[in-house]
């Protein structure tokens, strides 16, 4: 494996520079505690990579004025992959996740992984060409498929839209085409980290819900994702929905939350009441031209997620629940059935400053979370080995 793009020593004075103002060598060497020597030394290298670059002088009350640094996000560039069920979504972005060229175009996940791989390996190509930019700028690629992913290794495990993607080797297909990183996770954690980055980045404490063809949950702790021991955290999906007062059953005795809230589930229901449906899609559109039976059965949908939310929010305590996915877009029905039963159930203490909100990154959040994770890997974290 080639060097780090920042050797280890020199990330705290990046982090610095990349998450505040410009600043002099003096104050980066007062702020840090370290030697002027030593932050001069480590400067030199990040200036050297183009990650630090000048950034005009400070005022000075005599003398020559002190030169400011600034992180530089332009100097290397991110490809990021955003593949859903229906949709594939290709970007590249620069260092700061600013998104500089983007393609899209409806898809079937369910096609297998050669075919939908080969498009989105086709399209990183035109967009890479199109920003201008050129292959040894790239530093990685981030990917997010819907379904389980093996953080550690990149590999689908037991997807079930996915047909013969399980343990399928993403990382090495794409290294044939871009002989960098690739970062692979299940899309609800990529979408959590797009959504923490645009609207949320001064909370520490988020979970972000998708809910569509299936259900999930990306959730952000002290300001990290949180991916658990093998990478399943968050599988809200497949918790049996516990019926209470307020959510008599109206179910199977044990289905889970997939099997009442998804996409699918309430299209069989309407169906059952009248409207037909087949697809969140279906939904999405009876939601939106105000249908009663798609009404009545999202609200229902969002108190059954909302059951199980409000033990999410008594164990985590986030500060934010965002909710997104096909569904969510119905309007505000499915919001309102999960604040209905999320504040009546959870602690006092845990909802008294609890935001329950829409997902607001729009369609580019997947690709922005995907470059997001990439972005964190190459300047945040100890090299993987």
């Amino acid at each position: 494996m080639s060097d780090p793009l920042v050797p280890p020593d020199e990330r705290g004075l990046l982090r610095m520079l990349r998450t505040g103002p410009a600043r002099t060598r003096a104050q980066l060497a007062e702020l840090t505690g370290l030697a002027r020597s030593t932050v001069s030394a480590r400067l030199d290298g990040l200036i050297a990579a183009g990650l630090v670059a000048p950034a005009g002088d400070e005022f000075s009350t005599g003398g020559r004025p002190p030169a400011l640094l600034a992180f530089n996000p332009a100097a290397r560039v991110v490809l990021a992959i955003d593949l859903g069920a229906t949709h594939g979504v290709v970007a590249i972005t620069d260092l700061a996740g600013s998104i500089l060229h983007t393609e899209s175009r409806e898809l079937a996940i369910a096609e297998g992984p050669q075919p939908v791989l080969d498009w989105a390996i086709a399209a990183a190509k035109r967009v890479l060409k199109a920003s201008g930019r050129v292959r040894d700028e790239l530093v990685g690629v981030g990917v997010g498929l819907p379904g389980p992913v093996e953080h550690s290794s990149g590999l689908p495990t037991n997807p079930p839209i996915m047909p013969g993607w399980n343990r399928f080797d993403v990382p090495a297909y794409i290294r044939r085409h871009f002989d960098v990183p690739v970062l692979v996770d299940n899309d609800v954690n990529i979408l959590a980290l797009g959504e923490h980055a645009v609207s949320w980045g001064t909370e520490t404490d988020v979970v972000f819900v998708k809910v569509s063809t299936g259900i999930g949950a990306g959730i952000i702790a002290g300001g990290r994702l949180q991916r658990g021991a093998q990478g399943s955290a968050g599988d809200l999906g497949h918790v049996r929905v516990p019926f209470t007062r307020q959510t008599p059953q109206h179910g199977d005795v044990d289905a889970d939350l997939e099997a009442l809230a998804s996409g699918p589930a309430i299209a069989r229901w309407m169906t059952e009441h009248g409207t037909p449906a087949v697809t969140s899609r279906d939904v999405l559109a009876a939601g939106l031209r105000g249908d009663p039976v798609a009404v009545q059965g999202i609200r229902q949908a969002g108190r059954d997620l909302g059951e199980v939310l409000a033990t999410v929010v008594n164990l985590l305590n986030p500060s934010v629940v965002i909710i997104g996915g096909s569904v969510a877009r119905a309007g505000e029905h499915l919001l309102a059935g999960v604040r209905e039963v999320v504040y009546g159930q959870s602690a006092p203490l845990a909802t008294q400053h609890l935001s329950i909100v829409h997902a607001a990154a729009g369609s580019t959040g997947g690709v922005l979370g995907a470059a997001i994770m990439v972005i964190q890997r190459v300047l945040d974290e100890p090299e993987q080995r």
